[in-house]
């Protein structure tokens, strides 16, 4: 590369722009759908941790009635079985995803273990 006036140019680091060869514009729409991903991703993340550590304390507050009414233990563990298929299916619907799907069952987690430590 050479000036105008026939000597030789010095190279100019890559952070630095050159007016002879200027960047390509960006595609806005790919990162813009990419960006959309990422936050989709977080907020489903978000939305079933809590809906889960809402279920675990659910179990958790089972296990420590005091003087219990026969079924509530029980019945906070179903509660927390509902909240935790609630969780999953959220999970789905923030992905435009249909809710109705066999992972629902992984929603029944905090039922089972909840019943299986009250029972113990």
């Amino acid at each position: 590369m050479t000036d105008p006036q026939g000597q030789p140019r010095p190279r100019r680091p890559r952070h630095l722009m050159d007016p002879d060869a200027p960047r390509q514009p960006r595609d806005f729409d790919r990162e813009m759908k990419s960006l959309s991903r990422v936050q989709r991703w977080v907020m489903s993340a978000l939305v079933v941790t809590t809906l889960f550590h809402l279920a675990a304390g659910l179990v958790i507050a089972a296990l420590f009635l005091d003087d219990p009414r026969p079924g509530a233990e029980i019945g906070l563990c179903v509660i927390a079985g509902a909240f935790g298929v609630i969780a999953i299916a959220m999970g789905f619907v923030i992905h435009k995803r249909s809710p109705f799907t066999p992972w629902l069952a992984l929603g029944l987690l905090p039922t089972v273990i909840g019943i299986w430590l009250v029972n113990r």
